[in-house]
């Protein structure tokens, strides 16, 4: 792992279920990077919230599925240098992600990093549904990076590992995983979460397929 992502915001579905910790979580998050000599990943739902997050110096700023065409948040954090994770709206298309991008660097900050985390279908098997053709496609229509969540993709432990593969293996260029140490007693996402010594396993096999990718690519 080379970042540390966790929510101290939580945009859920029903307005009982857990919401987070706010400014506290944030402060929880900067004590776990200090203590790790880790940079940090979280989510920003409110652009009021932009000043805040600056002041405690968030490494990276996730704007999640459902913020995805939030206009007035893509302008207000497109005015600070801090890195953007933009994730994928949950029925969006390729060129919707790629626009609300759009609304971030045309506000003067090019620090965005795509992220496919899967999409709304018919399917119900699976929590959404993994579209890694998006990734290629957006490697050829775009300059940025672009990443994979297969935790939210799928919504099952059993599947992450097996399409965190298939995404390394079509190109993504990092992947954001859901580790907790007990699944069972997660507030949230417990049913995607790998412990960490799956995630260690599912590693392993990651740099494996990375190493073929790129020495396919440099032949």
């Amino acid at each position: 792992a080379t970042m540390l992502r966790g929510g101290a915001y939580k945009p859920r579905t029903s307005p009982y279920a857990y919401q987070g910790m706010g400014p506290a979580g944030l402060d929880l998050l900067c004590e776990a990077s200090a203590e790790l000599d880790m940079p940090i990943v979280t989510e920003i739902m409110d652009p009021r919230d932009v000043q805040v997050f600056l002041d405690k110096k968030i490494d990276v700023m996730q704007i999640g599925a459902r913020n995805a065409q939030n206009f007035p948040l893509l302008k207000e954090v497109g005015k600070t240098q801090t890195p953007i994770l933009l994730k994928r709206g949950m029925s969006g298309t390729i060129d919707e992600l790629l626009m609300a991008a759009e609304y971030i660097m045309s506000e003067g900050n090019d620090n965005v990093i795509l992220c496919e985390r899967g999409i709304r279908t018919f399917e119900t098997r699976t929590r959404n549904t993994f579209d890694l053709n998006a990734v290629p496609v957006l490697h050829h229509l775009s300059h940025l990076p672009v990443v994979a969540d297969p935790s939210h993709a799928t919504g099952y432990t059993r599947y992450v590992e097996p399409m965190a593969l298939a995404a390394t293996a079509c190109g993504a260029n990092g992947l954001e995983i859901e580790v907790h140490d007990e699944p069972s007693r997660a507030w949230s996402d417990g049913a995607q979460a790998l412990t960490p010594d799956q995630f260690d396993d599912t590693m392993r096999r990651i740099r494996a397929i990375r190493e073929v990718v790129c020495q396919e690519t440099m032949e």
